[in-house]
Parts: C-alpha cells; sequence; structure tokens
C-alpha cells in the first residue's frame, strides 16, 4: 500500500468518515468495544477477546502495530486474516478507497486498515468487533466506530509530538473514544488523567467504571507460568483465577477486560466463574514478557516508553528474580530513550545496545554512547544487527554457569520484539 508511513498521524477523521459512507457503514453492523490508553491496550483487547469468545459470540479483534504480519492485526475467531482474505478484502475495499483518493483525500495506511478491519468484521458477520486504537483516540480512524463500551487503560507520556505534551492533554486526546451514553471502563490512571476522563464522560453522560472502585484486583499471588487473580468485576467475585501472563499490569488488564465484557452483557447476573477462569488460562499476549527460550531464560518486552519499561521491569523482578539480567535494546529515535535506559540501569547488570528492523531505529553508535553515560561504560556492548545482540547477550548470561540464575530481556520496541520472536523462532504470532 503505498499510502505514506504508518507514524505520519493528521488529526482528522474527515477522510475515514467519507470512506465509511460509501461503504455504508460496516462499523455499526455489530456492537464494538473500543479500547485507548498509552500502555496495555493490545492484551487487554486480547483479553476482552478471548472472554466473548469463550461465551459463543462470533468476535473480531482489531490490534496494531503487529509483531511479524500486518495480518495479525485483523483477526476473527481468534484467527488473523488469511493472505487471501486478506488481499480479497483489500481489493473489496479499494475502488472506495479511489473514490475517496479522487476528491483529493487520500486515505493514509492506518485508515486503510481500520477500514478493512471494519468491512471484514461485517463480512464474516460478527456479533462484536473489540477495536483498539491506533494512537491517541478522538481523531483516530478507529473513532468513527461508536463503542457501548470504551477502555482506557492507563495513560503515560508517548507520542507527544502528535498527542500533547502532557498526561492531561494526551487524555484529552483519548478520552474521545467516551461516547454519549456509552459504559467507560477506567484503568488506574495518573490524577490529572483521570480528572479529564471523568469530565469528559460526565459531558455525553456516559456511566463510569473505575478500576479501584467499581472493579479491581482484589488479590493476586505467583503461580506457575503466571498468576493467581481473585477479581471483583461490575456483577461479581472470581477466585482461582489462573493468568499466565507476568506482572502486576497484566493482573490489571484482566480486571479491566472482564468489567468490559460485563459492562456489554445485559442483566445484573455475573458471568459463569468457570467461564471466566477458561478464558483467561487461554490469554496469550506474544511479546509482552513472553518466555521465548530457556537455559538461560529468554524474555522478550515490547516495551517503549517510560510506563511501560517501568511495568515491565516490576514484572521481572516480581515473577523471575535473575541474579544477572542482561539487557537486550533496541528503540525508536524519537522515544524517551534516556528515560527508559535510566530505568534499565538499575536492573541490568550489562546491556547489549543494537538495532532492530525499522528505519526509525536508533542509530548504534547513537545509543552506546548515552547507554555510556548512564551505565558504566563496561557495562555497555553493542552489536550492529539484533542477532548478534542476541547471541552476544546469551553468551554473557551463560558466563554465570548453569545455575547462575542470569536471564536476559529484549526490549524497547515493537518492533524489536517481533524482530526477536522471528529470530528466536517463538511461533507464529496471533
Amino acid at each position: 500500500m503505498e499510502r505514506g508511513v504508518e507514524w505520519n498521524f493528521e488529526p482528522t477523521l474527515d477522510r475515514i468518515s467519507a470512506l465509511m459512507d460509501v461503504l455504508g457503514s460496516p462499523q455499526r453492523s455489530y456492537q464494538v468495544i473500543h479500547v485507548a490508553g498509552t500502555n496495555g491496550k493490545s492484551t487487554t483487547t486480547r483479553m476482552i477477546e478471548t472472554i466473548l469468545r469463550e461465551r459463543n459470540l462470533r468476535v473480531g479483534r482489531f490490534t496494531s502495530p503487529h509483531l511479524i504480519s500486518m495480518r495479525e492485526r485483523i483477526s476473527v475467531d481468534g484467527v488473523p486474516l488469511s493472505e487471501e482474505r486478506f488481499a480479497e478484502v483489500y481489493e473489496d475495499v479499494l475502488p472506495y478507497l479511489e473514490m475517496i483518493d479522487a476528491r483529493g483525500r487520500r486515505l493514509s495506511f492506518f485508515e486503510t486498515l481500520t477500514a478493512m478491519a471494519f468491512v471484514a468484521f461485517a463480512d464474516a458477520p460478527v456479533d462484536v468487533a473489540v477495536i483498539e486504537t491506533g494512537m491517541g483516540g478522538s481523531f483516530d480512524a478507529t473513532n468513527v466506530a461508536d463503542g457501548a463500551v470504551a477502555v482506557i487503560t492507563p495513560i503515560s507520556l508517548d507520542h507527544m509530538d502528535y498527542l500533547g505534551p502532557d498526561v492531561e492533554t494526551i487524555a484529552g486526546e483519548k478520552a474521545g473514544i467516551i461516547k454519549p451514553g456509552a459504559m467507560a471502563v477506567l484503568a488506574q490512571q495518573q490524577l490529572p488523567a483521570a480528572e479529564v476522563l471523568m469530565r469528559r464522560a460526565a459531558e455525553v453522560g456516559a456511566t463510569v467504571a473505575r478500576e479501584g472502585l467499581e472493579f479491581g484486583v482484589l488479590g493476586r499471588e505467583l503461580a506457575v507460568g503466571g498468576q493467581l487473580l481473585h477479581l471483583k468485576s461490575l456483577k461479581g467475585t472470581y477466585d482461582e483465577v489462573l493468568l499466565p501472563l507476568y506482572g502486576a499490569h497484566q493482573a490489571s488488564n484482566a480486571a479491566c477486560a472482564l468489567a468490559a465484557v460485563e459492562a456489554l452483557t445485559a442483566g445484573s447476573e455475573p458471568l459463569d466463574p468457570e467461564l471466566v477462569r477458561q478464558a483467561f488460562l487461554q490469554v496469550t499476549s506474544p511479546g509482552r514478557l513472553e518466555v521465548v527460550r530457556r537455559g538461560p531464560t529468554v524474555l522478550v518486552d515490547a516495551a517503549h516508553n517510560p510506563g511501560g519499561i517501568q511495568a515491565t521491569l516490576d514484572g521481572v523482578q516480581e515473577s523471575f528474580g535473575f541474579d544477572k539480567l542482561v539487557g537486550v535494546v533496541a528503540m525508536f529515535a524519537d522515544k524517551d530513550v534516556a528515560g527508559i535506559l535510566e530505568l534499565l540501569e538499575p536492573m541490568m547488570d550489562e546491556i547489549v545496545v543494537t538495532r532492530n528492523s525499522s528505519p526509525r531505529s536508533m542509530d548504534v553508535d547513537e545509543l552506546a554512547a548515552l547507554a555510556e553515560e548512564i551505565f558504566d561504560p563496561d557495562r555497555v556492548h553493542r552489536a550492529d544487527r539484533l542477532d548478534e545482540a542476541i547471541d552476544r547477550a546469551i553468551a554473557i548470561a551463560d558466563e554465570a554457569g548453569e545455575f547462575g540464575g542470569a536471564g536476559v530481556l529484549i526490549t524497547g520496541s515493537v518492533v524489536t520484539a517481533g524482530d526477536a520472536r522471528l529470530l528466536l523462532k517463538a511461533g507464529e504470532a496471533g
């Protein structure tokens, strides 16, 4: 698709709205749960989808960005569109795209994918679509859908050049997915963000459910391969819920997902507790504190901003307790690279800096120079390619010996996580 780059964001819904009109508004043919926020969107979206599917509903899932294949972004019944179906949907949409383009409103890459998702879900047809925003909310292409439930995951600083310089401004943009009469499910937020979200909900007459008040995590304990949760939701409590993901942030995501599904469900009765347990047992979140190798343990994580990195490090510390941690880091140059390195420094004994496959990846020499200012220079290693960096980090971890308790964490970007999964043959994403 010769429609520019995904990160070239223009704040308007004019083009996508015009396209939806000529397509017959496919986004209005099913119920929508809309998910925005800075961190945890994709995982929360996948959790919501899994619970809905366990209830025997047909579900469409739209997420971004992808780890390995663009087809991951559009899933029906938990499976990404096949290559043939992906091409078919594009061919179906193309004449309409060209019609809008001809009006001088050339649609972007992300707008095109969003339209394809809405059309694929209408054709399936799905009962519910769980839609993750790409960036922001108000002017995100996905916001042509009216979510009966709007989920806002934790908001922190990211994409400031597009969304605004502070948490309040960013929250104002993300609050745009809260529609009149909807249910807003709000993860725990920094106070300035919470105030903005509550104000938006009041302005449009939305009902609010807040983590820590109307729903939340009552308790959790470490378990083999994840954690055991006790959740309070809008209609009941659910105990002995095994979540095969690591970290307090994933428990919070689970609470938000469960509240979102209950909010969509008619009546006041809670969901069947066994159904909830079975659903969470099946949850996967590729590239999110994912173990891709043992001996030494190698983790891949897509965190790319300080909020995400802090949650990742907390999860590593709680669930793995390595005696020695070696980092492999490749980041986009437009991120808060210094802020992320400062968070990594106390946790990582050594770090291998490298680059990923994106043209936005920071130059290795530049990243190494920054890292050496924050780490002792003798703790910083560099590799021009990610595969070389991973080999180097594993070799350093191996020096600790078989029972040395060393681990490797590969992080810094969704692209870094996707590249690493591909290199380490973690399997097909999605």
